[in-house]
């Protein structure tokens, strides 16, 4: 351990080098994966490990896609042919919400949040009072590996018992907490009704929803610094908050890209879209796998020191499937009907209603010589009705005009 702000030097190297030295190990990587797991074997059956030496490369491979995961499974039991480690060679089998299967390898905190906590403050000697579960999903085992490595005693609370995890509080005196922030509300306002010192916390690591900046402030103003974790129980730790507060430092044994929902293909810096993930494991490997969270890459570096890939945080949800007038519409369909019509360099499918009916209008900008096209919007129209099997008008609009919001579907319709 260093003994400074940062957790080791893997934090403060060129970005530049620290690019080349996860594509070498990416390579590596592919070629141990295509020899372990019988699903990568045939995913990446066309691929040769020297082939992937950049992101431009990267971005040709297919995703695997974590809504797709229970499905696999269930095909291929328990983990879908992604790893030849059987059951029972794993230290623990979990169960998430899906229902989806991961396993545990041995190894030192071998899901890597103890540099999420490492940035919150956490030191050698803290008590930790965990929240997370420990009920089947690896979450709260998550924080005690981190917890582990860094040198911290845990309270293992898990989650409820709310009367109980107060008088914990007051008697075990933990200064720092892991969980989700709104259950930190609770627990803070628990104590104070119940006349509890919960002042001994004073940073804590959050996960698992959004942290509202007015709920930050209500930390703040309790004398707690509480920093994001984003984190998985597929991939372990993605990204993490510093005390610089400005973005989600990317994890240094991880490849992150930002693609738009449907078609895989990466967005520009600053540009909304969806989080894929490939991860250097050989135990349980996941590469391209799409989290179904939408983000942006800031540009520049972390004010703290920190050289790596920043994201903005969460903005939503890449999963806009829609269903209309009793058929599905999803995000590839529109993602499919932008590479059959170059001339379109972006699209937003909009759903509504008229008179109880649905309707639905995609809005293209067009590139220059395009825009205003009737034959354009003719051939479109045709595409978009061969794609999803519905009517639908479009509209073509200036370039530029569309929101930056990772939104490919958007539906308007009142749920009322």
């Amino acid at each position: 351990m260093l003994d400074s702000e940062f957790y080791d030097e893997l934090e403060i190297r060129d970005p530049e080098e620290r690019e080349i030295l996860l594509f070498e190990a990416l390579g590596r990587h592919l070629r141990a994966t295509k020899e372990d797991s019988p699903y990568f074997k045939e995913t990446f059956k066309d691929v040769g490990p020297g082939d992937i030496k950049s992101r431009a490369d990267l971005a040709g491979l297919p995703i695997t896609r974590k809504s797709d995961l229970s499905a696999l499974q269930k095909k291929d039991p328990p983990l879908a042919g992604m790893t030849n480690i059987a059951p029972s060679n794993f230290i623990r089998l979990y169960q998430s919400p899906g229902p989806t299967y991961e396993g545990e390898a041995d190894g030192n905190d071998w899901w890597r949040l103890g540099r999420a906590m490492y940035a919150a403050g956490i030191r050698p000697g803290d008590i930790i009072h965990n929240t997370f579960s420990y009920h089947l999903t690896p979450a709260g085992m998550m924080v005690e590996a981190g917890a582990r490595a860094i040198g911290c005693t845990v309270v293992p609370a898990g989650t409820g018992q709310t009367e109980q995890q107060v008088q914990a509080i007051g008697q075990l005196r933990p200064n720092a907490y892991t969980g989700t922030p709104s259950f930190l509300k609770i627990l803070l306002d628990a104590a104070q009704a119940a006349d509890v010192d919960a002042g001994c916390i004073n940073k804590a690591v959050v996960s698992g929803e959004a942290l509202p900046d007015a709920l930050r402030r209500e930390f703040k103003a309790a004398g707690i610094l509480a920093l994001q974790a984003y984190a998985s129980a597929d991939l372990g730790l993605i990204a993490y908050e510093s005390k610089a507060m400005r973005g989600l430092i990317v994890d240094d044994r991880v490849i992150a890209e930002i693609v738009r929902p449907g078609s895989g293909e990466p967005v520009p810096d600053g540009d909304i879209g969806e989080v894929i993930v490939t991860t250097l494991n050989r135990e349980y490997p996941l590469i391209r796998f799409a989290t179904g969270d939408l983000s942006s890459v800031m540009p520049g570096q972390s004010p703290c020191g920190r050289t790596g890939m920043r994201l903005t945080g969460w903005q939503g949800r890449a999963d806009q499937t829609a269903k209309v007038k009793g058929m599905f519409v999803t995000p590839s369909q529109i993602a499919e009907v932008l590479k059959r019509h170059p001339e379109i360099a972006k699209a937003r499918l909009v759903i509504d209603q008229k008179d109880a009916k649905d309707e639905m209008t995609l809005l293209c900008e067009a590139t220059g010589e395009a825009g205003g096209g009737d034959l354009l919007v003719a051939a479109v129209t045709k595409t978009l009705r061969g794609l999803t099997g519905l009517k639908g008008a479009v509209r073509l609009v200036p370039p530029g005009s569309l929101p930056n919001d990772g939104l490919v579907i958007e539906d308007k319709r009142s749920r009322d």
